[in-house]
């Protein structure tokens, strides 16, 4: 699965499409075209008969048959600064399953032909964006025309899951250490969420072993845990406090009272923009209800009512109706500083205005002072280190579609070069001026 464990995922967890990517499906046509010809070329037992070639000149009369060449191909990333690199293991099962060549309609699988050389899944590389400076994390031997058409989506899963994985980790290294809530689903195509979610928990993984620390994977859908047995969760829905006709309180109870007790009691307060009174509206009815239980002598039932966090999604375009205008939109508008500390000083004091027996205050107290603060709505880490320089009381911060970002710093497109050819046994540099044949000391032998 990864350098956690030092086991790889293989065709089981992905299931690819193996037919139609052999057929060249999912490839740049430019990379079927050249597979075309050089099994053509192949068949037609040609040999090179150039006038110029890069060979040393001890090798220049070599008869070499263009066709059934083989090659050392590297791939590797430009983005600078850190990447944690994922979806290695979904490449070399593309290679493993869809590396051969068709005779007629029956696909001939060569793939133990090839020589491969991987990273796992979490290791980090370091570059300055300069393809002479760059670590290798995959590395393939053989004849090329038999996996030549893998270079898209080998690069395609390197390139998405790596560039999630360190964005969600330079999230965490802003959030210093605080739990970041995965919330991009909505933000591309169902089909991507397994992937995603892997990509995430490799990076929550990382970021772990780097700091010793233990933070947990918070995933939002099923399907972002499919790859690593995670299951979604979250927090009430604006829709649902619609469903309730805008009475976030009654509809946390009704949630509280059917849903599993494991699930975190999270109330989303910002549907009546007025996100201290409704949290505070809402911690002392659950707080009232798991009073009750517990004084029935209830208490696994009295669980449901414990009120997890709150979160805060207000609008950027909206000035919550505590928060008094100053003018300055950072200061103003949607999920701010301000906002935060409002919320935070309305529940730590909630339960002075509840009325409530002595011997029940200092529950009530500590009831208050645990619920956590979750925000969410345009996070990112530029933002988070903002909030945390100001030590701004946010216990966990949900963020989205920062996650995919993929610009400027964030840029973690993937290249794939052939650099060496094989003639007479011997290893030749052949890769196109501007690279070369590089290492890494991390590359395993995978077969």
């Amino acid at each position: 699965m990864s350098i956690f464990d030092g086991k790889r995922l293989d065709n089981e967890t992905f299931k690819l499409d193996a037919e139609r990517m052999r057929a060249g499906w999912y490839t740049d046509k430019y990379f079927t075209n050249i597979m075309i010809m050089l099994e053509q070329l192949s068949r037609e037992n040609y040999f090179f008969d150039g006038e110029v070639s890069r060979l040393p000149h001890h090798l220049k009369d070599q008869r070499i048959c263009n066709g059934d060449v083989e090659v050392e191909m590297q791939w590797f990333t430009r983005r600078q600064g850190e990447t944690i690199i994922v979806g290695v293991d979904k490449a070399i099962a593309m290679l493993k399953h869809c590396t051969g060549y068709w005779n007629n309609n029956e696909f001939i699988n060569t793939h133990e032909n090839l020589q491969v050389w991987a990273v796992q899944d979490g290791s980090k590389v370091t570059g300055d964006g300069e393809p002479l400076h760059v670590k290798p994390i995959l590395r393939v031997r053989g004849r090329y025309r038999d996996f030549a058409i893998l270079e898209t989506p080998t690069l395609g899963i390197l390139t998405r899951a790596s560039r999630v994985a360190s964005n969600v980790y330079q999230t965490l290294l802003a959030a210093r250490g605080k739990p970041v809530l995965f919330f991009p689903a909505r933000f591309d195509l169902h089909e991507v969420q397994a992937a995603d979610g892997y990509a995430y928990n490799i990076a929550v993984q990382r970021y772990n072993l780097d700091f010793a620390d233990t933070l947990g994977p918070f995933v939002s859908t099923d399907a972002q845990g499919d790859w690593w047995g995670g299951s979604g969760g979250g927090t009430v829905a604006h829709a649902a406090i619609a469903s309730f006709l805008g009475d976030t309180a009654t509809a946390m109870l009704s949630f509280a009272r059917l849903l599993p007790a494991p699930i975190p009691r999270i109330a989303l307060v910002d549907f009546n923009n007025d996100c201290v009174n409704d949290s505070k509206k809402v911690c002392h009815r659950m707080f009232l209800e798991y009073m009750a239980h517990i004084e029935n002598g209830e208490v696994e039932e009295a669980i449901r009512y414990i009120l997890y966090g709150v979160r805060l999604d207000t609008s950027g375009s909206l000035r919550d109706i505590s928060v008094p205008p100053l003018g300055d939109p950072a200061l103003d508008l949607g999920v701010n500083p301000r906002l935060v500390f409002y919320v935070r000083q309305g529940l730590d004091l909630a339960w002075k205005e509840w009325n409530l027996p002595e011997k029940w205050q200092n529950t009530a107290q500590d009831y208050c002072h645990k619920v956590k603060i979750v925000v969410s709505g345009g996070f990112n880490p530029e933002k988070i280190n903002r909030f945390e320089k100001l030590k701004v009381p946010v216990d966990i911060y949900a963020v989205g579609s920062y996650l995919f970002d993929n610009h400027g710093v964030t840029t973690t497109d993937f290249t794939a070069d052939v650099v060496r050819v094989k003639v007479n046994g011997d290893w030749i540099d052949m890769a196109k001026i501007g690279r070369k044949q590089l290492e890494n000391s991390e590359l395993e032998r995978v077969w």
